[in-house]
């Protein structure tokens, strides 16, 4: 058993730690302030031929697995970017996976590309405001009409849909009272026509530089040639795409808790008072140093899920369990950089507090950590379903 990466994966970090570094943490400061798609960021990324790492070589990606994206996107946010930076290209990494698993070649072929050279920018519409987690009862309709869809319905927590181009979207095929078991949701990528969609910003606690939204669909027509796979069958291709968004959402958490701690340890070592360096106080040092511990387990975790999604393999529970402990330990790190930041951690230009709102985010998103732990309750341990 090997913890060590690769040295392709050595590589991998390396290369994006360099890409990352025009933006440093006053970069990422400034979008917090004025917000604003960080698209020099996704420009720069997109150049450097990441933006497609975990998308086939046919289609101009590097073919790469799981384990690789969620070491590209802990790097980035381990840099300073926290969720900021990682949620400008997040959807790249995961978000078309069920195009790139049940879509045809023509499809592919027509989509893959331009996002992966960053000419088109996605978002990915299935939360709505009325349904929450619980999927099957999506309200959204997708009526056929020739050879095309006219699609009404609301979405919510929409990210990066001021700017995107392109919509990942689910939508109702059949309707509720007829459908059968997980059938009658249908998976279209389509344009994001602004004439029949209208998209609203929420202001939220952070990450003001890629912006979240209320999406309004009223009579959007999608051609036929934009469903992927057969109809209703959506939700288990939607399916196929969780594991590794968890993997990746972990990643990013472990990054941004890095980040954050990082920075405590540094004020712990030059802050003096009393003469003394506070980092040489116990009630300072200890806190750290358990963030660091629960910092590198989760990290672990993350490795293990990825690595067994790779070799497809059974990972549902690894994936959870790796979103649950990053956006836990995440969070406590970030607490704890802003307590021995002391009042400086309440400051905005010592971005402890920013990161402190961002690893909101993990804790929440995609899945609540109380259903994770629903989950583990019954698929690992086999206890009775709760809900």
């Amino acid at each position: 058993m090997n913890f060590q990466l690769s040295e392709q994966q050595q590589q991998i970090v390396d290369a994006v730690q360099r890409v990352c570094a025009p933006f440093d943490a006053d970069y990422w400061l400034r979008r917090d302030r004025e917000g604003g798609f960080p698209d020099d960021f996704h420009q720069a990324m997109a150049q450097a031929g990441w933006l497609g790492i975990a998308m086939p070589e046919a289609y101009g990606g590097a073919g790469l697995g799981i384990t690789e994206a969620a070491l590209m996107m802990h790097t980035i946010s381990a840099t300073g970017a926290g969720l900021s930076g990682a949620s400008a290209v997040h959807m790249n990494i995961f978000g078309l996976h069920p195009a790139v698993v049940f879509g045809s070649d023509a499809q592919k072929q027509r989509w893959l590309p331009p996002l992966i050279a960053g000419r088109d920018k996605a978002c990915f519409g299935v939360t709505e405001p009325n349904t929450g987690l619980n999927t099957l009862r999506l309200k959204t309709r997708a009526v056929r009409q020739g050879d095309h869809y006219v699609v009404s319905g609301q979405k919510v927590w929409i990210s990066t849909a001021q700017v995107a181009n392109k919509i990942l979207l689910l939508a109702r095929t059949t309707p509720v009272e007829e459908a059968r078991g997980t059938e009658g949701l249908s998976l279209f990528y389509t344009d994001l026509d602004r004439s029949t969609v209208e998209v609203r910003e929420i202001e939220k606690m952070g990450r003001k530089a890629v912006d979240s939204n209320q999406v309004f669909i009223d009579g959007l027509r999608i051609p036929v040639e934009d469903r992927i796979g057969e109809e209703g069958k959506g939700f288990s291709y939607i399916l196929h795409g969780l594991n590794p968004e968890r993997i990746l959402i972990a990643a990013e958490a472990i990054g941004l808790g890095r980040a954050a701690l990082a920075r405590g340890a540094q004020y712990a070592k030059e802050r003096v008072v009393f003469d003394r360096p506070i980092g040489q106080n116990q009630g300072i040092q200890h806190p750290l140093a358990k963030s660091w511990m629960e910092l590198e387990a989760a990290y672990l975790m993350v490795l293990k899920a990825a690595s067994l999604y790779d070799a497809h393999q059974p990972c549902g529970a690894e994936a959870n369990a790796a979103k649950y402990l990053g956006a836990e330990a995440c969070f406590h790190a970030c607490e704890n950089a802003i307590l021995t930041h002391g009042g400086m951690g309440y400051a905005k230009e010592y971005h402890v507090e920013r990161y402190m709102r961002e690893a909101w985010i993990p804790r929440l998103a995609p899945v609540s950590p109380q259903l994770i732990l629903c989950f583990i309750a019954e698929k690992v341990l086999g206890l009775p379903k709760s809900y």
